[in-house]
C-alpha cells in the first residue's frame, strides 16, 4: 500500500525536537521507542589474527561493566559479552587487543570426537565404541563383549546416529542425575522442584533459591563419583545459597568424594565438551 501526505512532514524536526511532537499514552511510549531503539547489531564480528580470520559471537548484557571474552568449548567459539553502553568500535578493539588469547585458547580445544561409527565416548567414565547395528530394532543400548571390550550400539540409519547417542545420554544423565540429586535432598531436608538437563559451557550445574536444579548432560560421561558430587554441590545450594565454609562444609559432610571429584574436573572436566561435535 502507498500512502500520500498532502502537507509536509517535518522528519528533520522531528529528530532534532522530538518533543515536539510526542502524543500521550501508550502512543507516546511506542513513538519513543520507535526514535531511540537501538539499531540491529550484527551477531559476530571478524577478527585478522596472524594469517586467520576468527568469528567472534558478540553479546549485549546489561548487567556486564566491561567487555568480557570466553571460549565456548563445545561450539568451539570465542564469545564477547558488551556492556549496555558499549559499541562495536571498542569490541573490535578488545578482541584485537586479545587475539592471542583468542587463537590460543581455541588452538588448545582437545581434538573433536563426533558421535559416529568407531568413536570411543566415556559413558559413566568408561570407554564404549560407538557400533552401528543397521536394521536392528532398538535406538541405543550398552554391551560388554566376551572380550571385555564395551560398545555403544545405535541401531536404525546411520544418519540419525549422532541425534540417537545424544538423546540416549541426555536421558542417562536425567535419570543419574535425577536419582542423586533427590537422594542428597532426602538427606539434608531439603526439597528439589524441578531438574533441567542441558548442555552449559561455564558451569556443570546451577541452582535457584525456588529449588530448580539445571545440569550439563555430559557430567554422563564422568565417572559416578563425579557426578554425584554435582549434585550433591547444587542440594547444598538449597542450604547455604553461596559459596562459603557453612556451603563448603555441608557438602563435604553429604559427599566424601568432594575433593576427589573437583580435583577430577579440574584435569579432566574439559577434555568433556569435545564429545558430539565436529571439528
Amino acid at each position: 500500500m502507498i500512502c500520500f501526505c498532502a502537507d509536509e512532514f517535518h522528519w528533520r524536526r522531528i529528530w532534532q525536537n522530538p518533543g515536539e511532537f510526542l502524543l500521550s499514552g501508550p502512543a507516546d511510549m511506542a513513538f519513543r521507542a520507535l526514535l531511540y531503539r537501538r539499531p540491529t547489531e550484527p551477531r559476530t564480528l571478524a577478527v585478522k589474527i596472524g594469517s586467520s580470520i576468527y568469528a567472534i559471537q558478540l553479546r549485549r548484557h546489561r548487567r556486564a561493566r566491561r567487555y568480557t571474552l570466553r571460549i565456548h568449548p563445545s561450539r568451539r567459539e570465542a564469545i564477547l559479552t558488551m556492556p549496555p553502553r558499549g559499541n562495536l568500535i571498542e569490541a573490535k578493539d578488545f578482541a584485537q587487543r586479545h587475539g592471542a588469547w583468542i587463537a590460543a585458547r581455541l588452538g588448545g580445544l582437545p581434538k573433536a570426537a563426533p558421535f559416529s561409527p568407531g568413536t570411543s565416548v566415556p559413558l559413566r567414565g568408561n570407554l564404549h565404541r560407538i557400533v552401528h547395528r543397521a536394521g536392528v530394532r532398538g535406538t541405543v543400548w550398552p554391551e560388554t563383549r566376551d572380550s571385555g571390550d564395551k560398545i555403544l550400539c545405535v541401531a536404525g540409519d546411520s544418519e540419525f546416529i549422532d541425534r540417537r547417542v545424544h538423546d540416549f545420554l541426555k536421558r542417562e544423565a536425567r535419570a543419574a542425575l535425577t536419582e542423586a540429586s533427590h537422594r542428597y535432598a532426602d538427606v539434608l531436608g531439603v526439597k528439589v522442584k524441578r531438574i533441567t538437563i542441558r548442555d552449559q559451557s561455564s558451569r556443570w550445574g546451577s541452582c535457584t533459591s525456588a529449588g530448580a536444579l539445571s545440569f550439563s548432560w555430559r557430567l554422563i560421561l564422568a565417572p559416578p563419583y563425579v557426578l554425584d558430587y554435582l549434585a550433591a554441590h547444587e542440594v547444598a545450594h538449597l542450604v547455604e545459597m553461596n559459596h562459603s565454609p557453612r556451603f563448603w562444609k555441608v557438602v563435604a559432610k553429604i559427599c566424601p568424594a568432594t575433593e576427589r571429584a573437583k580435583r577430577w574436573l579440574d584435569t579432566h572436566g574439559n577434555d568433556l565438551h569435545r564429545y558430539g561435535i565436529e571439528e
